[in-house]
């Protein structure tokens, strides 16, 4: 059983406004690459600026930084693919807005996850950019789930 009956409907009412943009929809598709993008740029400069600041022996902030989200993500694999959610598009006739041909492993999105657990680290080190991209991490789930790859 879903855990929404009618998953459709919510996605046509929540995409109704991009249907009848395509320039909506072309920008989406590229939000959604940027902020990929952004956080794969961000958490090498993060870990490289924590090992110029005390290099590899001893340095606990850049073994936290790189160990912490490096575990995190290995389980969050193994837990994604136990689960092994469809996607939106396989369960319902829907259109998504970010074409994608993967099955499965819908939930929860490595994306969203990975982007929070930098944004986290970032909160460590230091706290503004952990808010900013917390934010980032936010409407990057917003993004996947206009997208039609995730659920809410």
């Amino acid at each position: 059983m879903p855990l929404e009956p009618h998953y459709d409907r919510t996605y046509a009412r929540l995409t109704r406004p991009f249907r009848t943009r395509p320039w909506a929809i072309r920008g989406l598709f590229l939000l959604n690459g940027g902020l990929v993008i952004l956080m794969y740029i961000a958490y090498p400069l993060l870990l490289w600026q924590l090992w110029q600041q005390g290099g590899l022996a001893g340095n606990t902030a850049l073994q936290k930084a790189f160990w912490i989200p490096a575990l995190s993500f290995l389980v969050l694999t193994v837990v994604r693919t136990r689960i092994n959610r469809p996607r939106p598009y396989e369960s319902w006739p829907i259109r998504p807005l970010i074409p994608r041909n993967k099955q499965g492993e819908s939930m929860p999105s490595r994306h969203v996850f990975s982007s929070t657990v930098i944004a986290m680290v970032y909160l460590y080190v230091h706290p503004l950019l952990g808010i900013l991209f917390l934010l980032v991490s936010l409407l990057s789930a917003l993004v996947r789930v206009l997208g039609g790859v995730h659920y809410p």
